[in-house]
């Protein structure tokens, strides 16, 4: 995600390494959704334990605390250096992350894995019939259009324009009605998750079931798009299968690789990475935003610091715009890598 939201120039960007316009999934699509399945797998390993004690009540004010300072970290992000509260964005994807932690959560403690399987199926057809069956007020027939569909239409009516997406202000991709969809991205990480941790099954059977399982959701995705097309915007029924079946068997090849072949070298910067990623993702989000709002004099005028990086330090020793971009993004990458391995090195993980 650091690499994607970092390019050195906006306007040269590799394919890949951009979301779809609308329908359809680049591999910078899978990202968000690959994170949010991990959210739903974690909670298995964290409270698993937890939830065998009874009553629920502080296990779930712990899951409703996380949730709520998740949720207050990513209206930090938006407000940070406007401290406007009347055009502040209230979606968002720390805000995600933390209805669907909450959602999942509660799930996993009160539920069974039946029970959150028959939930997943709800939500994901109810979706597909709320959004293509049912007419958008004040605009007609149901549609899948970025600004007239009805998860634009809520989002305008509950939110209002100003505190939506500015590329959009029209509708949001982190949405509230999309939010739905985006739980059942996390069930399917919790239902992978409690497949991994059965005890009866030994782990080369564990890794083939989740191979087939995610191979069955890739498989119905794709089946689903043919009507309900796959959309990370929207996050269409169909987006949740796909990306979920990609990142159950990328799992599945990992949790093999990994915990069952014990293959451990070379792996240690993912693991800095993945022990503080939401720090990761929060502090970078506000230093890029802080340096594109310190105004510094250039060859062409005033413009941002890490604009000005870019053009001194990149520009000049690389004549393809795209690769330019691109190394600029690796290098604001390896920036990151840098500090968070220090961080792990000297174990300081912090945890939300």
């Amino acid at each position: 995600m650091l690499l994607v939201n970092n390019p050195g120039d906006w306007g040269h960007i590799y394919a890949p390494l951009a979301h779809a316009e609308w329908h359809g999934c680049t591999p910078t699509d899978l990202i968000f959704p690959f994170f949010l399945f991990i959210v739903g797998v974690s909670i298995v390993y964290a409270l698993d334990s937890a939830r065998q004690v009874t009553p629920h009540g502080p296990l779930l004010r712990r899951i409703a605390r996380r949730a709520a300072v998740l949720f207050g970290l990513g209206l930090f992000a938006s407000l940070f250096l406007d401290w406007d509260l009347s055009t502040v964005r209230i979606p968002g994807v720390l805000a995600r992350i933390a209805l669907v932690f909450l959602a999942c959560g509660v799930l996993f403690v009160k539920t069974t894995w039946r029970q959150q399987l028959a939930v997943l199926a709800l939500l994901l057809v109810g979706y597909n019939v709320l959004l293509q069956l049912v007419p958008v007020p004040g605009v007609g027939a149901a549609n899948l259009e970025p600004a007239t569909n009805l998860g634009a239409w809520l989002d305008r009516l509950v939110l209002g324009e100003a505190h939506l997406w500015k590329e959009s202000k029209t509708w949001d991709p982190e949405g509230l009605l999309s939010t739905l969809p985006a739980v059942g991205t996390g069930l399917l990480g919790l239902l992978a998750g409690q497949l991994l941790r059965l005890q009866r099954l030994d782990a080369a059977s564990r890794v083939a079931w989740l191979f087939v399982a995610g191979g069955a959701a890739l498989l119905l995705g794709l089946v689903w798009n043919s009507w309900f097309p796959i959309n990370k915007s929207l996050w269409t029924s169909s987006f949740v299968l796909y990306t979920g079946g990609i990142a159950a068997l990328t799992l599945a090849a990992f949790y093999w690789l990994i915990d069952v072949q014990n293959y451990r070298r070379g792996l240690t910067p993912f693991v800095a990475f993945g022990v503080n990623a939401i720090t990761a993702f929060f502090l970078s989000s506000l230093l890029a935003r802080g340096l594109n709002r310190w105004q510094v004099t250039g060859q062409q005028g005033p413009t941002g610091l890490q604009n000005w990086l870019y053009q001194t330090f990149f520009v000049p020793y690389i004549a393809d715009p795209y690769l330019a971009s691109l190394a600029g993004g690796l290098a604001c990458v390896l920036i990151w890598l840098g500090v968070l391995w220090v961080m792990y090195r000297r174990g300081i993980i912090i945890k939300v």
